[in-house]
């Protein structure tokens, strides 16, 4: 496993919609090992391929241990959403903007419908982080960034961070 490096607003790449993966292969394989260690080392929620440079249908999610996927973290081969109901609107950042934030709404509640490491199908539900987790993924397969769906500006993480210790004094 490998880190790799995180490609930023601005390379062309992650404007580019990705390629459906048709067989899992052992170069495949390693690429998502190295996507849950860069996302895990960045402490990040979800990663794209793209945002390493790899134009395939293929991200990682891990909000935390309510969410995790027969004992693991999510990987997304190929994945849709099949299901979406209701809206959430909430500060959202991504490992490509580093250090910003925007609010943008998402879906409350979504059922995608992926392949797993091992290409075997399998649907996930998630509400709240995990669906908007799962949408900000599913975007960048497709060649959005969120930065698309901000409404106002975007802020400095930082700073949201400072005013919020500043209310709960």
């Amino acid at each position: 496993m490998a880190l790799r490096e995180i490609r930023e607003l601005g390379d062309p790449i992650l404007e580019k919609p990705c390629r459906e993966v048709k067989e899992m292969t052992p170069r495949l394989r390693e690429l998502v090992e190295d996507m849950l260690e860069t996302m895990y080392e960045a402490n990040g929620v979800g990663l794209a391929a793209p945002q390493v440079g790899v134009l395939r249908r293929i991200c990682v999610v891990d909000i935390g241990d309510e969410t995790i996927h027969e004992g693991e973290p999510f990987v997304l081969i190929n994945p849709r959403i099949v299901e979406q109901r209701g809206s959430q609107t909430g500060d959202e950042g991504c490992l490509s903007l580093p250090g910003k934030a925007g609010k943008v709404t998402r879906p409350e509640y979504v059922k995608i419908h992926a392949f797993d490491e091992e290409m075997k199908e399998y649907e996930a539900e998630g509400e709240g982080l995990l669906a908007r987790a799962f949408c900000h993924e599913l975007d960048h397969l497709d060649g959005h960034m969120y930065t698309e769906l901000v409404e106002g500006p975007l802020h400095d993480m930082e700073d949201r961070k400072e005013e919020e210790e500043d209310t709960e004094e």
